[in-house]
């Protein structure tokens, strides 16, 4: 009989996804080093690398430039994103067809909440089942990783990347948390992660051992929420129709950019492709944030909060303009 406290989520990953629905696409470039993303020579960056490439220490995010330095035999394909939201649509159905309640965190993963639809005894199979299924209908590979939470089975399936399969029974979260990395759980990035190290938190085992009060004191509210993250406990649900949070457009530029006048035209060409996109969903946004990136990378961001909502093309540039012309 299946307990009424019975809750089980999964979260699937598909691996390298860009990079493999290229090489599924060109049987030339399997089993090579592949990379997805601009060229070099226009500031590209990689969007997502086959896990050939990563052998040589290319990743997602990296300057194009650089991948090509550290693999001669790099294989660079442009990203195709209509054929990405193709392939993503037709994997997402497959997951509705297991349960409703599918929560899409992008184009090559989700969460899903199993709970109502398979009982306990039937999770490792069910489970299976949908890696079985996925593979058959694109020829891709799908990590799942399980667990009594959000927290538990997005790290499940980081674990046990590239095509695996990690199911947590419950009551057994802490013993898989705790010798794992903190930088392994949601809302720790790297700043964070850097102060937990420096009081000597570096697994997720540590974290979940701190006092309550040095927590608040140190993270404030976050700090209740990393704890109870760390000790398994996070009772965050499933959402099939996420929230649009925010909206964005930004642009590489060919070549390094000084004068003011250009610059502040490509601002004002962002602000519109922002504010279009708001008109169309029907939102309104209140904080405008700016993102530069210099020559070297460095990246700086800075943003401003308006007095009221707007959707319209020239509130978002003038207040975008405004913290450019600071910098």
């Amino acid at each position: 009989m299946q307990s009424p406290n019975w809750r089980y989520i999964l979260h699937a990953d598909l691996d390298a996804f860009y990079a493999s629905v290229e090489q599924r696409d060109n049987p030339e470039i399997r089993g090579k080093p592949v990379v997805v993303g601009g060229p070099p020579e226009t500031r590209g960056v990689v969007a997502a690398a086959s896990y050939e490439a990563r052998r040589y220490g290319i990743h997602s995010a990296m300057p194009m430039r650089t991948a090509v330095r550290l693999c001669s035999e790099l294989v660079r394909v442009s990203p195709c994103f209509s054929r990405y939201r193709e392939v993503s649509a037709q994997i997402m159905a497959i997951f509705l067809d297991l349960t409703p309640l599918v929560e899409p965190l992008s184009l090559d993963e989700a969460h899903m909440d199993i709970s109502g639809q398979v009982p306990q005894g039937n999770v490792t199979s069910a489970a299976q089942a949908l890696k079985v299924e996925v593979t058959k209908a694109t020829g891709l590979a799908v990590t799942i990783g399980g667990g009594t939470s959000k927290t538990v089975a997005k790290i499940a399936s980081q674990v046990a990347k590239p095509d695996g399969l990690l199911l947590i029974r419950p009551g057994e979260e802490r013993r898989f948390l705790d010798p794992l990395g903190v930088d392994m759980l949601w809302g720790v990035g790297p700043k964070t992660a850097d102060l937990m190290k420096e009081h000597g938190i570096n697994i997720i085992g540590q974290l979940a051992a701190c006092d309550d009060g040095w927590l608040r004191q140190t993270f404030g509210r976050r700090g209740a929420e990393l704890k109870g993250r760390a000790l398994g406990v996070d009772n965050e649900q499933v959402k099939p129709h996420r929230e649009t949070k925010s909206v964005s457009a930004e642009t590489t530029m060919a070549e390094d950019l000084e004068e003011e006048d250009l610059l502040f035209g490509e601002v004002e060409r962002l602000a519109r492709r922002v504010s279009l996109h708001l008109q169309r969903e029907g939102l309104k946004g209140k904080t405008v944030r700016v993102k530069i990136r210099l020559a070297d990378f460095t990246t700086y961001t800075r943003q401003s909060t308006l007095f009221m909502p707007t959707d319209q093309e020239q509130v978002v540039y003038k207040t975008a303009a405004q913290l450019l012309r600071q910098e």
